[in-house]
């Protein structure tokens, strides 16, 4: 059989990406360096990995930032960084406690621009009280990498992990804030509509003063916490039930978005559902405490928090392990996560 050729969708964040983790990562590594001893690896395939040391739990998480354009509406490459990183720690209920990075440069890429990065990536982390312990710093010759890559890794501390593979039958789907607003800001810049779409603006931010508050204060009846990047809300639920035999069911009118990314999308023909947010989270908790959870959210900030839909079984085998949508008109709707034609959102 012919080798296949990596393809933008293997990046996506959709379902072609977990299909691709699968065959040609996490199948070449023996089950038994999975995980570490009383934690979790690629078991589990969370936004970080788990490592338990006395009482507590060590959570460092990695990932890598290829955004074009590397300055856009809302923030820029650093920004992203270290705020994509300390949030993949706060999903998964750790304090980050430091931050390390990569920062790979091509062959005369402008020294203002790296410095602005740079500045903007440490505002963060002295506004975050986060300590930078450490990195690499590399340089390409020119035209053989476009501009810049960062990498960051976030290392944080947790009592209680959250881990996605725990959600429960009944749990809330809860979302912090509007979704999809650094996908549809992204696709604008890429499509060169930017200053056509004056309202538009990503929602990159940590989540380390709002939402990590209220994940400790709760963490006993939250069950999953992800941030949705790439493949969006979609790709968040479908991960969640993909492989038990619950079902999500959500309500599309109930999901905050705003105007102007709503009308944005809605004439490109895109989903909502599959674009990318930086500065949101989607919790699955316990029903009794949902609005509570909601009601504090509100209080620190997050205003547009919202409950949006509930974990449920079905008798009809064919749904299970679904996210089922409830259209605008009452109709419904199986939702799969699909590769969107926009490379390097983040």
């Amino acid at each position: 059989m012919a080798s296949m050729d990596v393809k933008l969708s293997h990046g996506a964040g959709a379902k072609e990406m977990w299909e691709f983790i699968q065959k040609y990562i996490v199948s070449k590594v023996p089950r038994n360096l999975w995980k570490t001893v009383n934690g979790y690896g690629l078991d589990v395939l969370d936004d970080g990995a788990v490592i338990k040391i006395g009482d507590n739990y060590i959570v460092i998480s990695i990932d890598s930032y290829t955004v074009n354009p590397i300055f856009f509406k809302g923030g820029n490459i650093g920004e992203l960084a270290v705020s994509g990183t300390l949030n993949d720690l706060v999903m998964m209920g750790a304090k980050p406690i430091a931050f390390m990075d990569t920062i790979v440069v091509e062959e005369g890429f402008p020294t203002k621009d790296l410095e602005i990065i740079i500045e903007s990536m440490v505002k963060i982390l002295r506004e975050e009280g986060i300590p930078l312990i450490g990195g690499d710093f590399k340089v390409m010759p020119k035209g053989s990498i476009d501009r810049v890559v960062i990498t960051g890794v976030g290392i944080g501390l947790a009592s209680k992990p959250i881990i996605d593979v725990m959600i429960n039958e009944n749990d809330a789907i809860i979302v912090t804030g509007p979704i999809a607003e650094h996908g549809a800001v992204i696709m604008a810049h890429q499509l060169g509509m930017e200053n056509e779409i004056k309202d538009l603006q990503s929602d990159t931010k940590p989540l380390t003063r709002t939402v990590l508050p209220v994940i400790e204060k709760f963490k006993e009846y939250i069950h999953a916490a992800r941030d949705p990047t790439r493949g969006g809300l979609a790709a968040t639920l479908y991960e969640w039930v993909l492989k038990s035999d619950l079902t999500i069911i959500i309500d599309r009118n109930k999901i905050p978005i705003r105007d102007s990314v709503r009308y944005f999308l809605d004439a490109l023909g895109i989903d909502p559902l599959n674009m990318a947010s930086e500065g949101i989270g989607v919790l699955a908790v316990e029903p009794s405490i949902a609005d509570d959870i909601v009601e504090e959210l509100r209080k620190v900030g997050e205003t547009h928090a919202a409950i949006i839909g509930r974990v449920i079984k079905v008798n009809n085998p064919l749904l299970r392990g679904k996210v089922i949508a409830i259209t605008e008109v009452g109709g419904k709707v199986i939702v799969e996560p699909r590769s969107v034609n926009l490379p390097r959102i983040c």
